[in-house]
C-alpha cells in the first residue's frame, strides 16, 4: 500500500485521536506520476486504475501499467514539441480518458497544467492565454471548442501548439499520431528539469461569481493534501470503483477523479455523459457496481425523482455531498430510500477539504461536520475576535504563512500582490460564513457577501434556500438581498419551478407563509420572482452577485 510511504499512521481510534495525529511526509522531490502512477505500476502491473465509458457504448479499461506507458509515450511527445519545466499547458478534454494520459505526462514533465471547461468562449480563452502565458491547448472533438479555440488564436499569439484527440482536423495537431511513435520510456528528469514538491503543478481558473477569474496556483505536494479528501471523507477502497461527478474543467474532478484516489488504489470510474441524465447516471452505477460516490446535493435531488426502487443500489457503499450545501430534505429522502447517508463536505478551488463529516461521528443533515487534521479552521468575527458556539463568523485558516498545510494553495498565479494580501497576513480569510454547535459541528450559512441584513437582522440564505427547497414546487432557488429604502435589504426569492407548477400570486403566498411558519417569520422572502433558468457560472455554481447587481440597477 502506497499510502504507507506517505503516511506514519493510517488508522485512528477517533476524530480527536484523527485530528491530533494525522501527519503527511512529503518527499522532497515529490511527483505524483512518477511516485504514484508508476509506482503502482512497478507494485502490481496487472492493476486496474481507470474505467472510462460513455454514452455512445464506447468503454476501455486501463492498468496502471497502460496509463504510465501512455503517459510516458504522451510526455515524449510534449517534450517533442518543445514543452518544458514551468510552460503552461491547457487541457479542454471533458471526461475523456485522455485526461488522466495527459496530466500525468504533464506532471512527469514539471509542466504547469490548467484544466478548461468545455463551456469556454473566445473571450475567456484568449483571458487564460494571455494571462497564464499558455503555450499549448489539448481538446476533446467538440464543435463549439474547435470553433472558439480557432477564433481564440487568431487574436492572440500566445498559444503555440492546439492538438485534438480522437480525431483529424486541418491546422492542429493529432494526439493519437503524436504520441504512435514515441517511445513508452520516459526517465525520470534530474538536475534543472526535475520537480520538487514546492514548484507548480496546476493552475485553477476560478468561477469568477463576482469579477475576472482569478488563477490559483497549486505545488507538487498538492495531491498529497487530498489523501483526507479520498481516504477520510469518501472512503475510497482499494481496488474498488470510485466516482465522482465532475467535468475535468474544474477543482472538483481532482477532489474526487485523480490524486487521492489514485495514492489510495481505488479504480476511478469515469463516466463521459453527454447531459446529466437522472435515470441513466442511477443504470451505470448498478451496471459497473460503484462503491464509493460523490455529487452534488443537486444531482441526488434530480435522482430521488426516480423510482429508486428499480435500481440495484446495494453496490453503494457510501455515499458524498460537495460543490453546494446540503439540504436536510435531499439527506433524508435519500437516506430513506436506500439506507445511506450523504457525508457533506466543505472546501474551496484553493483547498483540499476543509471541513467534513468523517466516519468516527455521525453526519447530521446540513451540516458541513468537522475541520480537517490538515488545517487549523477558526471562527472569527468582523473584528478578528473568535467566536463562541452559536455566534455566526467567518472561516479562516490560522498560521498559513508559517505552517503553510498541505493541500492548500500556494497563492495567486502571476500576482504577487494579491498573494500577499491573502495568504501571508495573519491567516486566510475563505469569505465564507459559518457558526459552530456545542457539538464541534460546523454550519454554512452563506459567502460573506451573500449574507443578508435587514433591519438589524443578519440572514444566511442557505437555511431559506433550505426551507423553500423542501417544498414541492421548487425544483432550485437564489436567496439575495434586494435593496430597499427602510430596512436596507429585504429577502428576494428567485425561483425556478418544478413540472407541473405555474406562477402566480397565490403561489408566491403559499411560498412564503411556508418561510414563516418553518423558519423564523422575519426571515421569509418579502420578494418572489420565477424564473425559468438561475444564472449560473461555468462550474454550475449559482451567480447570486449577478441577481443582486440586476437589482441595484432596477432601484435607481
Amino acid at each position: 500500500m502506497l499510502l504507507k510511504r506517505f503516511l506514519p499512521r493510517i488508522t485512528f481510534d477517533s476524530y480527536e485521536d484523527f485530528k491530533e495525529n494525522y501527519r503527511v511526509n512529503i518527499p522532497e522531490d515529490f511527483n505524483f506520476g512518477f511516485d504514484i502512477v508508476d509506482a503502482w505500476a512497478e507494485l502490481d502491473k496487472n492493476k486496474v486504475a481507470l474505467i472510462w465509458c460513455d454514452d455512445h457504448g464506447h468503454e476501455k479499461t486501463f492498468t496502471f501499467e497502460e496509463i504510465k506507458k501512455l503517459s510516458n509515450k504522451t510526455a515524449n511527445y510534449l517534450k517533442s514539441l518543445g514543452i518544458k519545466k514551468g510552460d503552461v499547458v491547457m487541457l479542454i478534454l471533458r471526461r475523456r480518458w485522455e485526461y488522466w494520459i495527459c496530466a500525468t505526462a504533464l506532471h512527469k514533465l514539471g509542466a504547469i497544467l490548467i484544466p478548461g471547461s468545455l463551456q469556454l468562449t473566445k473571450k475567456e480563452i484568449i483571458f487564460r492565454a494571455e494571462a497564464a502565458d499558455i503555450k499549448t491547448i489539448i481538446c476533446v472533438d467538440d464543435a463549439f471548442v474547435i470553433e472558439q479555440v480557432e477564433q481564440a488564436m487568431q487574436e492572440t499569439k500566445v498559444i503555440e501548439n492546439r492538438i485534438l484527440v480522437d480525431i483529424k482536423r486541418d491546422g492542429w495537431l493529432s494526439f493519437e499520431e503524436g504520441i504512435a511513435a514515441q517511445s513508452e520510456d520516459f526517465p525520470r528528469p534530474v538536475g534543472d528539469e526535475a520537480t520538487r514538491w514546492d514548484d507548480t503543478m496546476v493552475v485553477y481558473f476560478t468561477s469568477g461569481t463576482t469579477g475576472m477569474p482569478k488563477m490559483v496556483q497549486h505545488n507538487f505536494a498538492h495531491p498529497l493534501g487530498h489523501i483526507v479528501t479520498a481516504k477520510y471523507w469518501q472512503q475510497v477502497q482499494d481496488g474498488k470503483l470510485h466516482l465522482s461527478v465532475s467535468d475535468s474543467g474544474w477543482a472538483k474532478f481532482s477532489w474526487g477523479k485523480i490524486y487521492g484516489q489514485w495514492i489510495c488504489g481505488a479504480i476511478v470510474f469515469a463516466y463521459d455523459m453527454d447531459r446529466f441524465i437522472p435515470a441513466k447516471l442511477l443504470e451505470v452505477i448498478t451496471k459497473y457496481g460503484v462503491t464509493t460516490f460523490c455529487a452534488p446535493p443537486t444531482m441526488f435531488r434530480f435522482m430521488l425523482q426516480e423510482d429508486l426502487t428499480q435500481y440495484d443500489l446495494s453496490c453503494i457503499k457510501h455515499c458524498c455531498i460537495a460543490g453546494e450545501p446540503l439540504n436536510p430534505e435531499v439527506f433524508n429522502k435519500w437516506y430513506e430510500l436506500t439506507g445511506i447517508k450523504l457525508y457533506e463536505g466543505f472546501g474551496q478551488t484553493e483547498s483540499t477539504v476543509l471541513l467534513a463529516n468523517f466516519e468516527w461521528f455521525e453526519p447530521i443533515p446540513g451540516s458541513m461536520g468537522k475541520p480537517s487534521p490538515l488545517y487549523d479552521i477558526q471562527l472569527v468575527d468582523k473584528e478578528g475576535n473568535p467566536c463562541k458556539n452559536g455566534e455566526e463568523g467567518k472561516i479562516i485558516c490560522r498560521d498559513v504563512k508559517n505552517n503553510p498545510p498541505v493541500g492548500l494553495f500556494i497563492g495567486y498565479y502571476k500576482d504577487e500582490a494579491l498573494t500577499q494580501e491573502t495568504l501571508y497576513g495573519k491567516w486566510y480569510d475563505t469569505k465564507d460564513v459559518a457558526w459552530r454547535d456545542e457539538n464541534g459541528y460546523y454550519w454554512f450559512i452563506g459567502r460573506h457577501d451573500d449574507v443578508i441584513k435587514c433591519s438589524g437582522y443578519r440572514i444566511g440564505p442557505f437555511e431559506i434556500e433550505s426551507c423553500l427547497l423542501e417544498h414541492e414546487a421548487v425544483l432550485e432557488c437564489a436567496i439575495t438581498g434586494a435593496p430597499d429604502p427602510i430596512r436596507g435589504q429585504v429577502v428576494k426569492a428567485t425561483i425556478v419551478l418544478a413540472k407541473g407548477f405555474k406562477p402566480s400570486d397565490a403561489l408566491k403566498k403559499e411560498l412564503q407563509n411556508y418561510v414563516k411558519f418553518n423558519t423564523a417569520p422575519y426571515k421569509y422572502p418579502r420578494i418572489v420572482e420565477f424564473v425559468d433558468v438561475l444564472p449560473k457560472t461555468l462550474g454550475g455554481k449559482i451567480k447570486r452577485a449577478q441577481i443582486r447587481n440586476g437589482d441595484k440597477k432596477a432601484a435607481l
